[in-house]
């Protein structure tokens, strides 16, 4: 009955037995076995187009790269205040960048508005020199708050973004439960919408250790791979990687996976949302709620597991994964509603 987060979950059988398969005799090393090279074709027929795909092993490399990629260390970064990036990858974006600077934008439920950025942006350059230069903007997908950027959203962000001659990149932490959601393509949901590069995240929803970053635009993608050694994320048995990822995509199990967590977090909230009050729309695989910290304490000791989100005592964070059993889920939503 863990709802803690999605990273605690296991390993999805099938990609699992992928790593067994792939654990079968030598391979060349260094992303050039063929698992990694079939994984670079798979991704240019998954996103309709030409792009760099480098597996990696966390979504923090992924997002520190994709940033020294497109940021020099006088520049700029605009993402939310609440985001992972600024929050949660201790000051790593700022030191593979050697020093950008990181702004954060508040907005409601994960996001801020593409006026939200326009308005950030308009003083900037007054000051010339003296002044950081605005060079990247990132966005999460789903956000940390759960929710899930609509494609106009996107695009507005980008149409900012072009104006001011800036990157945009997205973070797909949860890249699956938010396409899911949105019920569109991957080319949709990214470059079609002016996305420059994404962090596409697969450990969250089934893999074991599997993430990739996944560069459209051609002009960012200098010394992608030097950038990548540098930081020490070459990996040598690289087919380990690839091989996750490759079954993650086949027939569709990414996206199974994740309409499961999705769905059990929609059932949840519909179930209780007369009852308990939700601090964020539930989109994702992610609910947000407020309990009195009586109930908080039974759920506890009934075996429930879950965060209270810091800074409050009385807000929990549900996250719901591609392991969740349907009966964990009705548990809960029982004990939640039992007076």
């Amino acid at each position: 009955m863990n709802f803690r987060s999605d990273n605690e979950a296991p390993v999805n059988h099938q990609i699992m037995q992928a790593l067994i398969e792939a654990n079968q005799g030598f391979e060349e090393s260094y992303g050039y076995d063929p698992y990694t090279l079939k994984l670079e074709e798979q991704c240019k027929a998954l996103f309709k187009c030409w792009c760099e795909t480098l597996p990696l092993t966390t979504g923090t490399a992924a997002n520190a790269i994709a940033m020294a990629l497109s940021t020099p260390a006088y520049g700029a970064i605009y993402c939310h205040h609440d985001s992972h990036l600024n929050r949660d990858e201790c000051n790593a974006p700022e030191f593979f960048t050697h020093g950008a600077k990181l702004i954060g934008l508040h907005g409601q439920n994960g996001k801020f508005t593409a006026q939200d950025l326009a308005t950030a942006l308009e003083s900037m350059g007054a000051h010339a020199e003296h002044e950081c230069l605005p060079t990247t903007v990132s966005i999460t997908q789903a956000t940390e708050a759960g929710t899930v950027h609509t494609l106009d959203e996107i695009r507005a962000i980008s149409h900012v973004c072009k104006e001011h001659e800036l990157a945009l990149h997205m973070d797909g932490a949860r890249f699956a439960n938010a396409l899911q959601f949105l019920g569109c393509s991957a080319a949709d949901m990214t470059w079609k919408s002016g996305v420059d590069m994404v962090s596409f995240g697969a450990t969250k929803n089934g893999a074991m250790m599997a993430e990739a970053l996944i560069v459209f635009n051609a002009k960012l993608n200098k010394q992608i791979k030097r950038l990548r050694k540098r930081s020490a994320h070459l990996i040598s048995k690289m087919r380990y990687v690839s091989a996750q990822l490759l079954a993650y995509l086949e027939d569709d199990l990414w996206l199974h996976m994740a309409s499961h967590a999705n769905k059990l977090a929609q059932h949840f909230y519909q179930e209780t949302h007369k009852n308990i009050d939700f601090l964020h729309p539930v989109e994702a695989n992610e609910a947000f709620c407020r309990l009195p910290l009586e109930k908080i304490g039974q759920l506890r000791e009934q075996g429930f597991g879950f965060h209270i989100w810091p800074g409050t005592q009385d807000v929990i964070r549900l996250v719901f994964s591609h392991a969740t059993p349907e009966d964990s889920v009705e548990n809960f939503i029982r004990s939640v509603l039992k007076s």
